[in-house]
């Protein structure tokens, strides 16, 4: 968080009415959904618009990036390349990744419930199989917990995480910054590519909104032209053959 030296010109006679509204807001004991419905509310009355999207483009991890990532994580003494593996495979956040408990994983069925979603909501995720059977052989007999603890039998905490993966990353000789939530997008990427509906990656990912998910996955002149080449050659669309 910030410190009030550091906010801008434009922030800082906002500053009381912060204020204000932080004490009207705890004098109702709002829940998350009502303060987002009250803003909503007041930013329809006001006409409030919302501002442009941030356009600037992300590069997710090619394929060899993953790979090399992965592999590097399993040449640390420890857990490192499984809860790399695990975190890309999940595709979720940083935050919600660190409070996985042994509780929320179940290798019978390969998923995994993240229990601690923004906004207080649950989903379960699938895993694949032998990423199930590596963390069962991974937990042992352990039944309570969390799925990757510190030495101190504590979760990692989201910048230990992010440690983590950048130096993985630097490791691996990956020039591009590396970070959790690139991880996130590379995966949202990698299933777009290879067939996965957006409407089901977007309920993998957690998203409520589909301009959300967009945000995630970009699609590629490759796709197109992998898309386009199915769509008319299996409609008779080939056109005459040339003589």
């Amino acid at each position: 968080m910030r410190t009030p030296s550091a906010l801008t010109k434009s922030e800082r006679p906002l500053k009381p009415l912060i204020t204000a509204t932080v004490e009207l807001w705890r004098s109702y004991h709002l829940s998350y959904d009502q303060a987002c419905y009250i803003t909503k509310e007041v930013r329809k009355l006001l006409d409030v618009q919302r501002g442009t999207v941030d356009k600037r483009v992300i590069h997710p991890l090619s394929q060899d990036e993953e790979q090399r990532l992965i592999q590097a994580a399993y040449h640390h003494q420890s857990e490192r390349g499984l809860l790399l593996k695990t975190l890309f495979q999940t595709g979720a956040r940083v935050s919600e990744f660190a409070r996985i408990r042994v509780e929320d994983f179940f290798p019978d069925k390969a998923m995994i419930l993240l229990a601690t979603g923004q906004g207080g909501k649950q989903r379960y995720v699938p895993i694949l199989p032998e990423l199930a059977h590596e963390l069962q052989t991974y937990l042992g007999k352990r039944t309570t917990g969390y799925l990757f603890e510190t030495k101190q039998q504590g979760a990692y905490s989201p910048r230990r995480l992010q440690q983590i993966v950048k130096e993985t990353a630097a490791t691996a000789k990956i020039h591009k910054r590396v970070y959790p939530h690139l991880l996130r997008h590379s995966v949202a990427t990698t299933l777009l590519e290879r067939g996965m509906p957006i409407e089901q990656i977007q309920k993998f990912l957690g998203h409520t909104r589909l301009e959300t998910m967009q945000v995630h996955v970009e699609v590629t002149p490759a796709m197109i032209h992998d898309s386009y080449r199915r769509a008319l050659s299996t409609n008779g669309h080939q056109g005459p053959s040339p003589h």
